[in-house]
């Protein structure tokens, strides 16, 4: 293989979906776990190593950063607001609240630039109601997740409406399926009027497939 195929593959980020809020994010041999199921939680997803893991609710089904350390992988976590430099990602953690479990709780925003793409998970958020550095992050997103499920999270519809103010090239829809509404998937793509939409494995992209899109969904298929 050429050097320049090769440059080339290793520039892809590559998104999974592993249930719940669960999310992969791999780019080179980088690895990123958002929200990871716990092994406290009656939710079982797929364990694999990663280098870093986003925790934005306690609970036992978004905080299992202990199961995304695999062999030689041990991951560096983040469990809140703030500013992180790891592994030469610049990553920031903005303070909202969230209703999921029945109960408030406090949730973390997570925003973050992956090879030259700038990304941002609402995670268990359940109100559009944020402070302005959260708001200010969210409007930079250009792949942007965004909780659907309702029962303690943003509903389908106010999930899509609140995403296409800010404007992402992509958002991804997550929360859903085992949990919260079932009927929340048909009721998001419904709001973004495309009945054409049909989930993937996984979403493979870099910085040029993202010239041109404005708002599209992705929907990726829960691997749990």
């Amino acid at each position: 293989m050429k050097d320049s195929e090769n440059s080339a593959i290793v520039s892809n980020m590559i998104i999974t979906y592993q249930g719940i809020e669960f999310i992969k994010i791999q780019h080179g041999d980088t690895v990123l776990a958002f929200n990871p199921v716990s092994k406290n939680s009656k939710f079982k997803t797929p364990r694999f190593g990663a280098d870093i893991a986003l925790v934005g609710l306690n609970h036992e089904d978004m905080n299992g950063y202990d199961v995304v350390g695999l062999g030689d992988k041990e991951p560096f976590v983040i469990k809140g607001p703030g500013e992180y430099e790891v592994k030469e990602l610049f990553i920031r953690g903005y303070g909202t609240d969230s209703d999921y479990g029945g109960e408030r709780k406090f949730n973390t925003i997570y925003s973050l630039t992956v090879d030259s793409i700038n990304v941002c998970f609402l995670g268990a958020l359940s109100s559009t109601t944020i402070t302005p550095e959260a708001r200010e992050a969210m409007g930079q997103a250009e792949i942007l997740f965004v909780p659907i499920g309702g029962n303690g999270v943003l509903s389908a519809s106010e999930a899509y409406q609140f995403a296409v103010k800010l404007e992402p090239k992509i958002i991804i829809p997550i929360h859903f399926g085992a949990v919260g509404d079932k009927a929340a998937l048909n009721t998001f793509i419904k709001e973004a009027g495309d009945d054409k939409v049909a989930p993937v494995d996984k979403l493979t992209i870099k910085r040029k497939d993202l010239e041109g899109k404005q708002a599209e969904v992705v929907v990726l298929q829960p691997l749990m």
